[in-house]
């Protein structure tokens, strides 16, 4: 089984991403990304939103068991991150544990 903290790890560090709601939620409406990850924690109204625009562009969402504070520390980011937009995804398989499709 695919770990997905170790391949979110490693879309940050070689993939194409970016943090916070408000780039998700650009991203779900718009459909120009892969994947977004959510934080167990995400705020509801935000995460509400995203899921919503996400489900009209079929774009896939992924919620992150850890908080937002967890999520950070996995993306080695000093701050709380709600929300992490896959752009795309480097080395890592991240696509392939959520069930994403591989092609944009």
């Amino acid at each position: 089984m695919i770990d997905i903290t170790k391949q979110l790890k490693i879309a940050v560090k070689s993939g194409k991403v970016s943090f916070g709601c408000a780039g998700a939620l650009e991203a779900a409406r718009s459909s120009k990304a892969r994947l977004i990850v959510l934080a167990s924690n995400c705020p509801e109204d935000a995460r509400s939103e995203i899921l919503h625009g996400a489900k009209l562009s079929e774009l896939p969402v992924c919620i992150y068991e850890g908080t937002s504070v967890d999520l950070g520390s996995v993306c080695e980011k000093p701050f709380l991150v709600a929300a992490v937009t896959i752009h795309e995804p480097g080395d890592s398989e991240i696509l392939k544990v959520v069930g994403a499709k591989d092609v944009k």
